[in-house]
Protein backbone atom coordinates (compact mmCIF):
# COMPACT_ATOMS: atom_id res chain seq x y z
CA UNK A 1 0.00 0.00 0.00
CA UNK A 2 2.82 2.40 0.92
CA UNK A 3 4.62 1.56 -2.37
CA UNK A 4 1.44 2.29 -4.36
CA UNK A 5 1.14 5.71 -2.70
CA UNK A 6 4.79 6.42 -3.46
CA UNK A 7 4.35 5.45 -7.13
CA UNK A 8 1.18 7.55 -7.40
CA UNK A 9 3.00 10.54 -5.88
CA UNK A 10 5.87 10.13 -8.33
CA UNK A 11 3.49 9.84 -11.28
CA UNK A 12 1.58 12.97 -10.23
CA UNK A 13 4.80 14.91 -9.80
CA UNK A 14 6.01 13.98 -13.28
CA UNK A 15 2.60 14.73 -14.77
CA UNK A 16 3.12 18.25 -13.49
CA UNK A 17 6.53 18.12 -15.17
CA UNK A 18 4.98 17.74 -18.58
CA UNK A 19 2.26 20.32 -18.11
CA UNK A 20 0.79 21.85 -21.20
CA UNK A 21 3.11 23.43 -23.68
CA UNK A 22 2.65 27.06 -24.58
CA UNK A 23 -0.71 27.12 -26.43
CA UNK A 24 0.29 30.13 -28.51
CA UNK A 25 3.07 28.10 -30.18
CA UNK A 26 0.64 26.05 -32.30
CA UNK A 27 -0.39 29.12 -34.31
CA UNK A 28 3.12 30.38 -34.99
CA UNK A 29 5.12 29.84 -38.20
CA UNK A 30 7.92 27.27 -38.23
CA UNK A 31 11.42 28.53 -39.02
CA UNK A 32 14.19 26.06 -39.85
CA UNK A 33 17.87 26.90 -40.26
CA UNK A 34 20.28 24.30 -41.69
CA UNK A 35 23.35 23.68 -43.82
CA UNK A 36 21.70 21.57 -46.56
CA UNK A 37 18.17 20.76 -47.75
CA UNK A 38 16.78 18.00 -50.00
CA UNK A 39 13.08 18.61 -50.72
CA UNK A 40 10.55 16.37 -52.48
CA UNK A 41 7.49 18.59 -52.99
CA UNK A 42 5.46 15.74 -54.53
CA UNK A 43 5.81 13.56 -51.43
CA UNK A 44 5.94 16.59 -49.08
CA UNK A 45 9.21 15.38 -47.49
CA UNK A 46 12.05 17.73 -46.62
CA UNK A 47 15.38 16.46 -45.27
CA UNK A 48 17.50 19.05 -43.48
CA UNK A 49 21.11 18.30 -42.52
CA UNK A 50 23.88 20.15 -40.73
CA UNK A 51 23.18 22.03 -37.50
CA UNK A 52 19.41 21.94 -37.93
CA UNK A 53 17.50 24.38 -35.69
CA UNK A 54 13.69 24.36 -35.83
CA UNK A 55 11.82 27.16 -34.03
CA UNK A 56 8.08 27.74 -33.62
CA UNK A 57 7.17 30.22 -30.90
CA UNK A 58 8.87 28.99 -27.72
CA UNK A 59 9.45 25.50 -29.20
CA UNK A 60 13.11 24.99 -30.08
CA UNK A 61 14.41 21.72 -31.59
CA UNK A 62 18.02 21.00 -32.60
CA UNK A 63 19.70 18.05 -34.29
CA UNK A 64 22.29 17.14 -36.92
CA UNK A 65 19.48 15.91 -39.21
CA UNK A 66 15.71 16.47 -39.38
CA UNK A 67 13.10 14.98 -41.71
CA UNK A 68 9.88 16.99 -41.98
CA UNK A 69 6.77 15.61 -43.68
CA UNK A 70 3.53 17.49 -44.16
CA UNK A 71 0.07 15.94 -44.40
CA UNK A 72 -2.68 17.20 -46.77
CA UNK A 73 -4.13 19.34 -43.93
CA UNK A 74 -0.79 21.14 -43.50
CA UNK A 75 0.28 19.50 -40.22
CA UNK A 76 3.97 18.68 -39.86
CA UNK A 77 5.61 15.53 -38.54
CA UNK A 78 9.26 16.02 -37.57
CA UNK A 79 11.87 13.32 -36.93
CA UNK A 80 15.10 14.61 -35.36
CA UNK A 81 18.14 12.34 -35.66
CA UNK A 82 21.28 12.41 -33.52
CA UNK A 83 24.80 12.30 -34.87
CA UNK A 84 28.12 11.02 -33.49
CA UNK A 85 28.31 12.37 -29.94
CA UNK A 86 25.31 14.72 -30.44
CA UNK A 87 21.75 13.95 -29.34
CA UNK A 88 18.62 15.57 -30.72
CA UNK A 89 17.09 18.12 -28.30
CA UNK A 90 13.93 20.12 -27.74
CA UNK A 91 12.84 22.86 -25.35
CA UNK A 92 9.45 24.53 -24.90
CA UNK A 93 7.86 26.99 -22.48
CA UNK A 94 4.91 25.60 -20.55
CA UNK A 95 1.61 27.42 -20.14
CA UNK A 96 0.97 28.93 -16.77
CA UNK A 97 2.56 31.42 -14.44
CA UNK A 98 6.27 31.79 -13.99
CA UNK A 99 9.29 30.74 -15.97
CA UNK A 100 8.53 27.03 -16.50
CA UNK A 101 10.06 25.00 -19.31
CA UNK A 102 10.22 21.38 -20.44
CA UNK A 103 13.27 20.14 -22.27
CA UNK A 104 14.37 16.78 -23.55
CA UNK A 105 17.04 14.91 -25.43
CA UNK A 106 17.37 11.50 -27.10
CA UNK A 107 19.03 9.70 -29.98
CA UNK A 108 15.80 10.22 -31.99
CA UNK A 109 12.87 12.54 -31.32
CA UNK A 110 9.56 12.42 -33.17
CA UNK A 111 7.20 15.40 -32.94
CA UNK A 112 3.65 15.40 -34.31
CA UNK A 113 2.40 18.96 -34.84
CA UNK A 114 -1.25 17.81 -35.14
CA UNK A 115 -1.45 15.90 -31.85
CA UNK A 116 1.42 17.73 -30.09
CA UNK A 117 2.81 14.34 -29.11
CA UNK A 118 6.58 14.03 -28.57
CA UNK A 119 8.33 10.65 -28.55
CA UNK A 120 11.95 10.28 -27.43
CA UNK A 121 13.80 7.10 -28.43
CA UNK A 122 17.03 5.71 -26.91
CA UNK A 123 18.92 7.38 -24.07
CA UNK A 124 15.91 9.66 -23.52
CA UNK A 125 15.63 12.36 -20.88
CA UNK A 126 12.98 14.94 -20.01
CA UNK A 127 13.40 17.74 -17.46
CA UNK A 128 10.97 20.25 -16.04
CA UNK A 129 12.71 23.54 -15.31
CA UNK A 130 11.55 26.32 -13.03
CA UNK A 131 13.74 29.15 -14.19
CA UNK A 132 17.28 27.75 -14.34
CA UNK A 133 16.60 25.02 -11.73
CA UNK A 134 15.62 21.44 -12.53
CA UNK A 135 12.35 20.63 -10.72
CA UNK A 136 12.17 17.02 -11.93
CA UNK A 137 13.91 14.72 -14.38
CA UNK A 138 13.16 11.36 -15.97
CA UNK A 139 15.67 9.17 -17.83
CA UNK A 140 14.69 6.06 -19.79
CA UNK A 141 15.01 4.25 -23.08
CA UNK A 142 11.67 5.59 -24.38
CA UNK A 143 9.58 8.54 -23.19
CA UNK A 144 6.45 9.92 -24.79
CA UNK A 145 4.35 12.81 -23.66
CA UNK A 146 1.20 14.48 -24.81
CA UNK A 147 1.32 18.15 -23.85
CA UNK A 148 -2.42 18.62 -24.51
CA UNK A 149 -3.54 15.86 -22.13
CA UNK A 150 -0.63 16.25 -19.69
CA UNK A 151 0.06 12.52 -20.02
CA UNK A 152 3.42 10.78 -20.20
CA UNK A 153 4.75 7.25 -20.40
CA UNK A 154 8.22 5.80 -19.83
CA UNK A 155 9.14 2.38 -21.25
CA UNK A 156 12.26 0.27 -20.79
CA UNK A 157 13.17 -0.34 -24.45
CA UNK A 158 13.86 2.10 -27.31
CA UNK A 159 11.00 0.47 -29.27
CA UNK A 160 8.46 2.01 -26.89
CA UNK A 161 7.47 -1.33 -25.37
CA UNK A 162 8.19 -2.57 -21.87
CA UNK A 163 9.91 -5.95 -21.90
CA UNK A 164 11.19 -8.17 -19.11
CA UNK A 165 14.93 -7.70 -18.81
CA UNK A 166 14.82 -4.33 -20.57
CA UNK A 167 16.57 -1.29 -19.17
CA UNK A 168 15.68 0.53 -16.00
CA UNK A 169 14.36 4.10 -15.81
CA UNK A 170 15.09 6.76 -13.22
CA UNK A 171 13.07 9.67 -11.89
CA UNK A 172 14.37 12.47 -9.66
CA UNK A 173 11.92 14.89 -8.04
CA UNK A 174 13.39 17.94 -6.34
CA UNK A 175 11.74 19.33 -3.19
CA UNK A 176 9.09 21.87 -4.07
CA UNK A 177 10.08 25.48 -3.63
CA UNK A 178 6.59 25.91 -2.15
CA UNK A 179 7.44 23.68 0.83
CA UNK A 180 8.26 25.49 4.03
CA UNK A 181 11.95 25.64 4.83
CA UNK A 182 12.96 23.40 7.72
CA UNK A 183 13.19 25.12 11.09
CA UNK A 184 16.73 25.69 12.32
CA UNK A 185 17.96 23.14 14.84
CA UNK A 186 17.54 24.22 18.43
CA UNK A 187 20.82 25.07 20.09
CA UNK A 188 21.67 23.52 23.41
CA UNK A 189 23.10 25.78 26.13
CA UNK A 190 26.69 24.97 26.88
CA UNK A 191 27.09 22.73 29.94
CA UNK A 192 28.82 24.11 33.01
CA UNK A 193 28.22 27.80 32.40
Amino acid sequence: MKMNKLLLSAALALAACVAQAEKADSGKPTQITFDQLDADDVKQIKTFTGNVVLTRGTLLMKSPKAVVTEDPEGYQFVVLHSGPGVQATFRQKMDGPGDQWVEGKADRIEYDNKTELVKLFAKAQIKKLEGPKTASQVDGEFISYDSRKEFFAVKNTPSGETQPGGGRSTMVIQPSSKQAAPAPAATQPAAGR
